[in-house]
């Protein structure tokens, strides 16, 4: 299923809808709080990093989870990612599969066993916070600092998979700098949990020499958070003339892609995507069609690598 973030959502403060649904969000609280009593996996002979978020959608943790696993493959760490089956996210398991060794199952449970029987050493599952079913080594959960808790209430009244107070149970915080208040979302994460390891993240464009200043772009995606695409290519001097945002996940249909080559056409537009979306469209739809190859990065790389090698008992 194909879902849209509710706009409301991301108001600064709840509004008329958020408070009438309200009631709805027993049953994450419900769900939350069996999930946290459940059984959970220990495990000795391999470690567990989970990089997740509690706000549904757009947080950056696949290129995350990419550029945890480079850090771990260039200090030759035997890695790979987890990424649990959903018919809905194949884009970001195509996505993966261009940079990383994964391991892709309905059950993370047996992404486990199947990562141990390899002998890999660490194993980073891509989502999964709200999965107790294995006790992590390491949970990092992730934020965008132009809106990370939207108006701060739970599904279906606002975007949170989790209350902010849940924070108290994770290990490190990374804030994906998108010309937000980092300052105060940092602030905020402390209050809760004093003891989190905070990092500071960004993008930057890896192929942004395919791109002309001189010429005016279409963009499209159907993405968690459109805006973090389009303010990156703001930010680089691309100019958008026009702009579609289609559902997280969206499965594009031949007559999308014909529709917008055909307003690019009349307008004299180029078109430009992102990765999550050009790798599930076919080799004739992504003709004429450039996407946006991004990388993540930390602000103080060396001090993060520190962490991680002190998390998975590695020595500094």
């Amino acid at each position: 299923m194909n879902f849209k973030k509710p706009i409301f959502w991301d108001y600064k403060e709840p509004n008329f809808l958020s408070y009438l649904l309200l009631p709805f969000t027993l049953f994450i609280r419900l769900n939350n709080f069996y999930l946290n009593y459940k059984k959970k996996i220990y495990n000795k002979k391999i470690k567990t990093i989970c990089v997740g978020n509690i706000y549904v959608g757009g947080t950056g943790k696949t290129p995350t989870t990419i550029k945890i696993f480079n850090i771990l493959k260039k200090l030759k760490i035997s890695t790979v990612i987890g990424k649990k089956e959903y018919e809905s996210q194949i884009d970001e398991v195509r996505v993966i599969k261009n940079y990383a060794k994964i391991i892709v199952d309905k059950s993370r449970s047996r992404i486990l066993k199947k990562a141990k029987t390899n002998k890999y050493k660490v194993l980073i599952f891509d989502d999964g916070l709200q999965d107790k079913n294995i006790c992590y080594d390491l949970q990092i959960v992730c934020f965008d600092s132009i809106n990370p808790i939207g108006n701060g209430f739970l599904i279906p009244a606002g975007p949170l998979r989790e209350k902010l107070k849940s924070l108290s149970k994770y290990d490190c915080a990374l804030i994906k700098d998108s010309n937000g208040d980092i300052k105060k979302i940092t602030k905020a994460i402390k209050k809760i949990n004093n003891k989190i390891k905070i990092f500071i993240t960004n993008f930057r464009i890896k192929n942004l020499n395919e791109f002309k200043t001189s010429k005016k772009y279409l963009i499209f995606s159907g993405i968690g958070n459109p805006n973090t695409f389009k303010n990156i290519l703001l930010k680089n001097r691309i100019k958008i003339v026009k702009e579609f945002n289609f559902p997280d996940h969206y499965s594009y249909k031949k007559s999308d892609i014909i529709k917008i080559k055909k307003i690019a056409a009349k307008m004299n537009l180029e078109i430009i995507t992102t990765e999550k979306d050009y790798v599930k469209m076919s080799k004739s739809e992504q003709k004429n069609i450039k996407y946006l190859k991004v990388e993540l990065n930390f602000k103080k790389e060396k001090n993060f690598i520190n962490y991680l090698k002190s998390k998975i008992n590695e020595k500094n």
